[in-house]
């Protein structure tokens, strides 16, 4: 059964930084995209940061350019969000997700999700 498992997630103050895994089972992922999201309550979950499987293309939005980065482990099956210079704004829960087909920020596009995690951040 295909199941992403998400971790690191957690609570630190404005400035820091925090890594996300994601790591995947059931098959292997190398060729697929694969995306972090994050949502907070009453808001529509956002797409943050995708890596396309073949080419290992990239994509943030704007608001996190330069600040996070997304990687992927095809050994290890695992995909990374690594978070700097975090502000209040990027609190949320992060959700990992896998897309069979190319890069794309539309949530409806990835078939198989991660529990979410945590993220917050304090003034």
């Amino acid at each position: 059964q295909v199941q992403l498992v998400e971790s690191g997630g957690g609570l630190v103050q404005a400035g820091g930084s925090l890594r996300l895994s994601c790591a995947a089972s059931g098959r292997t992922f190398r060729w697929y995209t694969m995306g972090w999201f994050r949502q907070t309550p009453g808001r529509e979950r956002e797409f943050v940061a995708g890596i396309s499987g073949s080419a290992g293309t990239t994509d943030y939005i704007d608001s996190v350019k330069g600040r996070f980065t997304i990687s992927r482990d095809e050994i290890w099956n695992t995909v990374y969000l690594e978070m700097n210079s975090l502000i209040p704004g990027d609190t949320a829960v992060y959700y990992c997700a896998t897309s069979a087909g190319g890069s794309s920020r539309r949530g409806e596009q990835y078939g198989c999700w991660g529990q979410g995690n945590q993220v917050t951040v304090s003034s």
